[in-house]
């Protein structure tokens, strides 16, 4: 990518969008406290508090590191498939405040 008469703009990895074809992960940096509706998440980094208010968002991102994609995850974590779009968009959500990070795919 380039910029007007710049040259080459570098995109900081937390503004590139949300790929679930790629491997993702839990942030090293994030602790997950369970909660009766779900989990509270802290990244002790950018100190940001998130909720994540369901067991089953909780179970997928807990499987994120095992699995090498987002569609692979959701299965392993018997997400129905019709439900699949708004996991994909919690994630993403997750990934822009860099609770869920890209992981290596080695």
């Amino acid at each position: 990518m380039t910029g007007p008469d710049t040259g080459p703009v570098t995109i900081p990895a937390d503004e590139l969008p949300f790929d679930p074809s790629l491997p993702w992960q839990k942030s090293p940096s994030v602790a997950l406290r369970p909660e009766p509706f779900g989990a509270l998440v802290y990244h002790f980094g950018n100190r940001k508090l998130s909720f994540l208010k369901s067991q089953p968002l909780v179970a997928v991102v807990k499987a994120l590191g095992e699995h090498p994609d987002v569609p692979s995850t959701l299965r392993a974590c018997d997400v129905p498939e019709a439900q699949h779009p708004a996991y994909v968009t919690a994630l993403a959500t997750l990934s822009r405040s860099q609770m869920i990070t890209r992981r290596d795919p080695s």
